[in-house]
C-alpha cells in the first residue's frame, strides 16, 4: 500500500494486469491483510473483480499461491504477481508465449549486470527452463527470476494446501526436474524490486521523471514558492507550506509539510508534521519516528 507516484505499489500491479486483458484478481494478503480492502474493495472502480485470499499463518509464495487460487477460475491461465516487484514488461505476450507452448509454467525473467545477489535461472535455444540455482559467487548466466508467473492450472494440483511452500526453492525446481514444460520469458524491461525504502523511492522517482521533474496529486496543496524536483511526489491531501524544497522524495497522502522545510531522498509517510525550517535527508519520517534510510 505504500505509494510509488502517487498510487499505491499493488494499484500499479493492477493497472499491468488490467492492460493484459485480465479482470478476476485475488489479493493474498496475510501480514497487514486489512489495510487493502477499504481502497481496493470488490475493484468495481477500476472494472475488475477483486476477492482476498487472507492466510492465518505466512504459506510462504507457493502455499499462498494455492490458496488465493481456491477463489479463481481454474479453467483459465492463472498469472502471479510478486507484491514487491514493479516491471514494465510485456505480460500479453508472456501468457500468449505460455499457451502457444502449453506450458507447465512461464516465468518472466530478466538479466542484471551482476547476478551474484539473486537465483540464476539458465535456459536452453528453446527458452526451456533447465534449473534454478542459488546465490553464487561465480553466476552461470546473467538471468533472473523477475516475479511474474504464468501458471497452468493443473500445476496448483501438485501444491499441497495448508502447507508452507516455497515456489522458487521447491515447486520450479522439481517441475523441472520432473520433465514439465518450464519456459522463461526473456524481456529486459524496467523492472525493479522495490523491498527496500531506497528502492522505493527510485521507482517513484523513476516514473515521475518520465513526465517533468514533481508530481503533485489533486488536493494536495503546494505553495507557490514551493519547488518539487528530482521525481517527488506529493500525495492527496498534503500541503506544502512556502519556500520548501523537496527533491528525490515521496510524501504520502494527507502530510503536512512547513515553510522553508528541505526534504532530500526520503519518505514522508501519511500524516506526518514536518514543521518549519527542518533539514531532512535520506530519511523515512512517520507520524512518530524518524529513521534513517540504508544507503
Amino acid at each position: 500500500m505504500l505509494t510509488v507516484a502517487g498510487i499505491p505499489v499493488t494499484e500499479h500491479q493492477l493497472m499491468m494486469a488490467k492492460a493484459a486483458g485480465i479482470t478476476q484478481i485475488v489479493l493474498a494478503t496475510s501480514y497487514l491483510s486489512e489495510v487493502f480492502t477499504p481502497y481496493f474493495g470488490d475493484g468495481s472502480k477500476w472494472g475488475m473483480s477483486i476477492k482476498y485470499a487472507v492466510e492465518k499463518e505466512p504459506l510462504g509464495t507457493g502455499g499462498a499461491i494455492a490458496n488465493a487460487a481456491q477463489l479463481l477460475d481454474k479453467q483459465e491461465s492463472i498469472v502471479i504477481l510478486n507484491g514487491d516487484v514493479l516491471s514494465s514488461h510485456d505480460l500479453t505476450e508472456q501468457i500468449r508465449q505460455h499457451e502457444a507452448h502449453d506450458a507447465d509454467v512461464t516465468l518472466h525473467l530478466t538479466q542484471v549486470e551482476d547476478a551474484r545477489a539473486f537465483g540464476c535461472v539458465p535456459t536452453d535455444a528453446q527458452g526451456r527452463v533447465t534449473a534454478f540455482l542459488e546465490k553464487m559467487d561465480n553466476p552461470v548466466t546473467n538471468q533472473i527470476n523477475a516475479g511474474c508467473y504464468v501458471f497452468n492450472p493443473r500445476v496448483l494440483a501438485t501444491i499441497p494446501l495448508g502447507t508452507v511452500v516455497s515456489v522458487e526453492r521447491e515447486t520450479f525446481p522439481q517441475l523441472v526436474n520432473n520433465g514439465a514444460k518450464v519456459y522463461g520469458y526473456l524481456e529486459n524491461a524496467y523492472w525493479l524490486d522495490i523491498g527496500t525504502p531506497k528502492a522505493l523511492l527510485k521507482a517513484s522517482t523513476d516514473i515521475v521523471l518520465r513526465n517533468g521533474p514533481g508530481l503533485v496529486m489533486p488536493d494536495a496543496v503546494v505553495d507557490s514558492t514551493a519547488s518539487i524536483t528530482g521525481g517527488s511526489c506529493v500525495g492527496r491531501g498534503s500541503t506544502v507550506g512556502a519556500g520548501t524544497q523537496i527533491h528525490g522524495s515521496i510524501v504520502e497522502a494527507g502530510a503536512v509539510i512547513g515553510r522553508d522545510v528541505v526534504i532530500e531522498n526520503s519518505f514522508v509517510a501519511t500524516g506526518a508534521v514536518i514543521d518549519d525550517g527542518a533539514k531532512i535527508g535520506s530519511t523515512f519520517v512517520t507520524k512518530g519516528e524518524i529513521l534513517p534510510i540504508p544507503l
